[in-house]
């Protein structure tokens, strides 16, 4: 299950979509792991992950470097603080936050799929 997981997760990532998606609830719902946990492993899983496709998009010339580094600069601050605040909140309560997020971003992706023109 482990193997499979990280796979299709790293196909996930590799895209850029974010292996989380599966990642988190894979290891919530059918393994049985606290949401604090799973995001944990999530973040030490996207460090090499994250890396492999970095550098793929980046041959491609898919990455605009100057935009990318000053997201980055903001993004440490704002994951340090996420952090921060998630240390204070119970796995339930980040449960639910993490499911109203993927709801969200779903129904966004399944609106903006419908009105799209390709």
């Amino acid at each position: 299950m482990y193997l499979i997981t990280g796979f299709v997760a790293g196909i996930i990532s590799g895209m850029g979509i974010g292996g989380g998606v599966v990642l988190i609830p894979v290891l919530t719902l059918f393994l049985g792991f606290e949401q604090k946990i799973a995001q944990g492993v999530n973040l030490m899983y996207f460090i090499p992950t994250g890396a492999a496709a970095l550098w793929v998009h980046y041959k491609n010339k898919c990455v605009e470097t100057k935009i990318a580094l000053v997201l980055a600069a903001f993004g440490v601050l704002g994951s340090a603080a996420g952090a921060y605040l998630a240390a204070g909140v119970s796995s339930l309560v980040l449960r639910k936050l993490f499911a109203l997020l993927i709801i969200i971003v779903g129904t966004n992706e399944l609106f903006a799929a419908a009105g799209a023109k390709e």
